[in-house]
């Protein structure tokens, strides 16, 4: 594991000639030479960051560096944290399907969007039941009509070789 992964220039790092200084409470402390700048950083205990690389002269502030780095890293792993990955799952039926277990995957799917994820749901041919691919297709717009409260439907029923699918995502919530 490595220490830090240091994207500022800090003390010593610093080669340019001169830098304009911030304080540490953010008060303007002028331009300067870097030298002189490290010896302002010394002198309060604190660590010289070259914030603005850039700018011209490079803009320099007087920070406690181990601090800004722990509280950059806490921000970072909080916003980790509130993210959701949206994951795609998978309803398969048969044309053949009977009405009770056709409602068990109905509510499989709402509660699948409910958590935010896409859903994909798949209708199987198998023999002869490649000549009525028509009632698959009936079967999957029927699915998709009882979940339009919650979700879109995102692509018209595709026949791809043995396999006709839809795509449901969950409808944006109004939050106000």
């Amino acid at each position: 594991m490595t220490i830090a992964n240091t994207a500022h220039q800090i003390n010593e790092e610093i080669r340019d000639r001169e830098v304009r200084l911030i304080g540490a409470d953010g008060t303007q402390l002028g331009v300067m030479s870097a030298a002189e700048a490290q010896h302002q950083a010394d002198a309060a205990g604190l660590d010289l960051v070259k914030i603005s690389p850039t700018a011209v002269p490079p803009v320099c502030k007087l920070m406690d560096y181990g601090k800004f780095r722990f509280e950059q890293s806490k921000r970072e792993k909080e916003a980790r944290k509130n993210q959701h990955v949206v994951e795609v799952k998978e309803i398969r039926m048969s044309p053949g399907i009977d009405s009770g277990d056709f409602n068990t995957k109905l509510r499989s799917a709402q509660k699948f969007l409910a958590e935010g994820n896409r859903v994909k749901v798949t209708v199987r041919f198998r023999g002869r039941e490649m000549a009525h691919t028509d009632i698959g297709k009936n079967l999957l717009l029927d699915f998709a009509d009882q979940c339009r409260e919650t979700a879109n439907m995102d692509k018209e029923p595709k026949l791809e070789g043995r396999h006709m699918s839809i795509f449901l995502s969950a409808k944006p919530t109004k939050s106000k």
